[in-house]
């Protein structure tokens, strides 16, 4: 899946990923490939992003997460 982080004032991170962790205002929630489409808004925390059988955390204080054909765009505060 290809995941895009931005945030106003850059492209935090840009790559193919194996699985997002996302802390969505409703609660976590995970996003695996071929994941149904959704659009949802994120709180202050944590996404944790699994590459290659390797982990990277970014602290986010909130945003929106849209999720289309295993293209994922977050835009972060």
């Amino acid at each position: 899946m290809q995941l895009d982080i931005i945030t106003p004032e850059k492209n935090v991170y840009s790559g193919e990923v194996e699985m997002v962790n996302l802390p969505g205002s409703d609660g976590s929630f995970g996003i695996l490939k071929d994941h149904a489409p959704l659009v949802s808004t994120l709180k202050a925390g944590e996404i944790k992003v699994v590459e290659n059988g390797s982990e990277k955390l970014f602290s986010v204080k909130g945003g929106v997460v849209e999720v289309n054909s295993n293209k994922i765009i977050v835009l972060a505060e």
